[in-house]
């Protein structure tokens, strides 16, 4: 009887992490953080019963021929989770090994691929939980769920021989000024844009006619490359600082916070007005209709019938504008705004991968984690719209 494929997508998956694990190399080691270093495949890191630990490739091989059922489902996330666990543990157990081989200057990093297979296995984790349930939170919850063993792992020591860990023990308190800096421009980002975006909407969706003129000047704004718009407005902020000292007392100069938040508040007009227009047009006008009989005020009808019902899309806008800016902010470094952005250029001038990596990660777990939240908020608002 010939095996049925029930499930092509873990199939793609589970083929991509046999070649990952196999051809592509495991881990890096490196004499110091300045050199390339050798490339390991795991077929000369593992050994003998060793290779157990890679059990869950060839079980998730087998759900592949399964029927697709909640049961198998649940299975096939718990494995997935299991291998990536097992991945990140491995990499640690095998770095300690290599540590004590070379002297405190060597270095073990992830190789490539370790970082694909660990990818693989999250997309076979993420595509089960997507089959498993419809609802929101309990996406967001399981998705979630995933990282608490790595956490745990990374909190008990055990990645502390990788060259990632490393840096990270020897730049802590620049990793967390960073951090701190990176959060601030953020939130300093959104709050502008919100007070001028949110108004400026309305306001074309009130005044059709100031639609063309207002998305056109936002639209050349966005074309403009971000380096290119840092670099312009250092002329002119250094020029009003020059002009009216007072303005440097309150932290406005050609250099630092006051070009890079000015820089990335024009970058979120567009997509933020944008949102906001097309979320009070897909109003239902009847709603508008009804409440006017009812009495209601053209600022009660706003903020009690159109926002309710616009806020879905307003917050994809938004969810696009804080997405964009945390990736954005990275290149506000160059003009000494700080950030991720400071620890990644300083990495890639030294040649140091591990210390771009300290700047990267953070970043893309921070604009992944303000999309799942913000998912998570459209899919509410959502549903108390019905």
């Amino acid at each position: 009887m010939p095996l049925t494929i029930h499930n092509r997508v873990l199939l793609l998956l589970v083929i991509l992490l046999a070649v990952s694990l196999a051809a592509l190399p495991f881990l890096n080691y490196a004499p110091n953080r300045l050199v390339s270093g050798q490339p390991l495949p795991l077929s000369s890191l593992l050994q003998g019963a060793g290779w157990l630990l890679l059990l869950p490739v060839p079980l998730l091989f087998l759900f592949v021929f399964l029927p697709v059922s909640a049961l198998s489902l649940v299975l096939t996330l718990g494995i997935s989770e299991l291998l990536l666990v097992v991945l990140v543990a491995l990499s640690g157990s095998l770095a300690d090994g290599l540590s004590l081989q070379g002297s405190a200057l060597a270095r073990t990093s992830f190789g490539s691929g370790f970082w694909l297979a660990t990818a693989l296995s999250l997309l076979a984790a993420a595509d089960a939980i997507s089959r498993l349930t419809p609802r929101p939170l309990w996406r967001l919850l399981l998705n979630g769920q995933i990282w608490l063993p790595v956490i745990f792992i990374l909190l008990n020591g055990q990645l502390d021989g990788l060259a990632l860990l490393k840096e990270y023990v020897n730049r802590q308190e620049v990793f967390d000024r960073a951090l701190a800096r990176h959060l601030l421009l953020l939130l300093a980002t959104l709050l502008p844009t919100l007070l001028i975006g949110i108004p400026l909407g309305w306001f074309c969706y009130r005044k059709s006619a100031a639609q063309s003129p207002v998305f056109a000047v936002l639209n050349v704004i966005q074309t403009i490359p971000s380096v290119a718009l840092f670099a312009l407005l250092i002329a002119p902020l250094a020029g009003l600082a020059k002009a009216f000292p007072f303005l440097s007392g309150l932290g406005i100069s050609g250099i630092g916070m006051a070009p890079a938040l000015i820089a990335l508040v024009l970058y979120a007009l567009l997509p933020l007005v944008r949102s906001v227009v097309a979320g009070l047009q897909q109003v239902p006008k009847e709603v508008i209709e009804t409440a006017q009989g009812m009495g209601m005020t053209p600022r009660q009808i706003f903020w009690h019938a159109e926002v309710p019902l616009a806020l879905p899309v307003l917050l994809s806008g938004l969810r696009v504008v804080s997405v964009q800016t945390v990736g954005m902010a990275v290149i506000a470094a160059l003009i000494g705004a700080g950030g991720f952005g400071a620890i990644i250029f300083q990495g890639l001038l030294s040649s140091a991968l591990d210390l771009v990596l300290l700047g990267v990660i953070p970043v893309i777990a921070l604009a992944v984690t303000i999309d799942a939240l913000f998912k998570f908020l459209i899919s509410v608002a959502e549903a108390k719209r019905r």
